[in-house]
């Protein structure tokens, strides 16, 4: 039956055949590594050897993308912004920096909601892995903010919106891999995402501070002898906060000013965090240990993911699955607005069962010459995917922040209460992409004013 369908037809049940696999819950990886030499073996096969059945070209596309990856000098930065974040993690920077503007913070209506988005803001800037934000401020900031009164719901909800900013502020882990895919300038993605991330931030901030203006039993202000004097306030705020923001202004600084790369940048953000945990006197062995180990861990995954999503992705396209969407997209007689939003709903039902890796590596290329053939900016085109990731991680059933913290805190909230606190998160995510479509000049001012000659 295989060999009686054509080879667009064959790149389909590719795609089909993964997606079931991967709801079945294999390890996405391996899944796509395994679909990739299996269906590449048949894409690549020539009758004329059959006495040489390892004498395939798949293989050797295997080692080579295998080989590409780890060569590529942008990807180098991957490990390197890592060990930077889990440094930070380890190292008790985060628990101080949430403290102190807590405290900085006071005043202002869920002052401990605006603290653990401020802190999960600039933590984002650190890490882009999404579990490690999450987890973290969920074992800190979530026992807090509930011992403080606050509503479960909201507290959850605040905690796993806060933590998927880290997949769209600079410098993003997913940026630098969208950067490689589609052969753009990620110091330009690096400046396009910047004020997005920013908007995004704030419209979670104003939403949590309105919320409890007019509802402060939902997030109760502190107890006035609670509050140190201001004296201990500003000390802590310069003691805490501005060392890690500093190095966060200059590693982002030199990438933008064009002075380093962000593989560059990225060694010294892992380089300063190292003064920091020894400036802080939590730079123990133990601690260095665990990062070193963490980073080479996750790397390996993310490394094994982009080597089976590209093995995958180039199978499809040899197979000829780019040209069907490509030409069913060519054939519909639709706008360049009715295009981004049909993108767009493809990506965010593909954020349910896929992780960000694969949905850039093998669903951006579809879409790639398509945004030429549309006329649509290709900075912007990536703003709106990135925004739209944030969807993938906050939407139910398969909202994976919410799972990271029922993870650390399973005896203590239940998941439907998480899954409502994140409801109005996800809404304003949607009014955050609506407005970057109406206003693109929020993505692409910056990149154009930066990097105009």
């Amino acid at each position: 039956m295989l060999f009686s369908l054509t080879n667009p037809e064959i790149a389909i049940l590719m795609m089909v055949i993964f997606l079931f696999a991967v709801l079945l819950g294999f390890p996405i990886a391996f899944t796509l590594m395994a679909m990739g030499l299996g269906f590449g073996y048949y894409a690549y096969f020539d009758p004329s050897r059959m006495d040489h059945l390892f004498d395939n070209r798949i293989f050797k596309l295997f080692v080579q993308n295998t080989y590409s990856v780890m060569d590529n000098h942008v990807l180098t930065a991957v490990p390197l912004f890592l060990f930077m974040g889990y440094l930070v993690e380890r190292a008790g920077i985060v628990a101080r920096l949430f403290y102190a503007i807590r405290l900085a913070s006071h005043s202002l209506p869920a002052s401990m909601a605006v603290a653990a988005l401020v802190t999960c803001t600039l933590f984002s800037t650190a890490t882009g892995i999404i579990g490690a934000v999450v987890t973290l401020m969920g074992l800190l900031a979530w026992p807090a903010m509930v011992k403080a009164g606050y509503d479960k719901k909201f507290a959850s909800g605040v905690i796993c919106a806060g933590g998927c900013l880290g997949i769209l502020i600079p410098p993003s882990i997913m940026l630098i891999v969208y950067a490689v895919i589609a052969q753009l300038s990620p110091l330009r993605l690096f400046a396009a995402a910047i004020f997005p991330g920013l908007m995004l931030a704030g419209l979670y901030i104003v939403y949590a501070v309105v919320l409890a203006y007019f509802n402060p039993s939902i997030a109760p202000k502190p107890p006035k002898e609670e509050i140190p004097p201001r004296s201990v306030i500003l000390k802590e705020v310069l003691v805490s906060f501005l060392p890690l923001f500093s190095l966060i202004i200059l590693v982002l600084g030199s990438i933008l000013a064009g002075l380093a790369t962000p593989a560059e940048a990225a060694g010294v953000g892992a380089f300063g965090a190292l003064v920091l945990s020894f400036f802080y006197k939590s730079l123990k062995w133990k601690n260095f240990k665990e990062s070193v180990f963490l980073t080479a861990k996750t790397t390996a995954m993310i490394m094994w993911l982009f080597i089976g999503s590209w093995t995958f992705a180039s199978v499809f396209s040899y197979l000829g699955g780019h040209e069907v969407f490509e030409h069913f997209f060519k054939s519909m007689d639709i706008q360049p607005w009715q295009f981004l939003v049909i993108t767009q709903i493809i990506i965010f039902l593909l954020g349910w069962p896929l992780e960000w890796t694969e949905i850039l590596i093998i669903f951006v290329p579809i879409f790639l010459p398509l945004v030429e053939f549309f006329g649509v900016n290709p900075y912007f085109f990536a703003m709106l995917i990135a925004l739209n990731l944030q969807t993938s991680f906050l939407t139910p059933p398969m909202a994976m922040s919410a799972y990271y913290l029922k993870g650390v805190q399973s005896k203590n909230v239940e998941l439907m209460e998480i899954f409502k606190g994140i409801m109005p998160f996800l809404a304003i995510v949607i009014i955050g992409m609506i407005l970057m479509y109406k206003f693109p000049a929020i993505a692409l001012w910056l990149p154009e004013k930066l990097f105009a000659n």
